[in-house]
């Protein structure tokens, strides 16, 4: 396997599970905010709220999120992956400004900003510091 494979993969699983975390909430607080879906203090509220469908749709992402975030966490750096699926902030930010049309104020744009531009100076390093033996690469 070439040494670009290892980076191609996990750069399409990061990508996967970011729009897997962003979609999967936007769809969650979508169907949470739908009438009829409000949560109160009875748990019956809640188990109603799990089988209407764009609550459902969330928690399937969310399930489709964490398995593929334990998939990249196997091969790849913490310290990578954290940072770097931290582009999802930024997104969820947006789509809660375009779907769910949420006022964004612009101290959470300039947090947003400064979150991207950690995910770029992070996305700029080596996917994996260690070789599987331990020794430092």
């Amino acid at each position: 396997m070439s040494a670009s494979a290892p980076q191609f993969k996990t750069r399409i699983f990061t990508a996967g599970v970011v729009l897997a975390n962003v979609f999967g909430n936007l769809s969650l607080s979508w169907g949470l905010k739908q009438p009829g879906a409000a949560l109160t203090s009875s748990p019956l509220s809640y188990l109603k709220a799990l089988f209407t469908p764009w609550v459902a749709v969330g928690i399937l992402l969310l399930i489709l999120w964490m398995l593929s975030r334990m998939a990249l966490l196997s091969w790849a750096d913490l310290s990578y992956v954290l940072p770097v699926t931290a582009i999802g902030y930024v997104l969820t930010v947006a789509v809660g400004k375009v779907f769910l049309l949420e006022q964004v104020s612009w101290q959470r744009w300039a947090g947003s900003l400064l979150v991207m531009a950690g995910v770029v100076i992070v996305s700029s390093t080596p996917v994996r510091t260690r070789t599987r033996g331990g020794a430092h690469g």
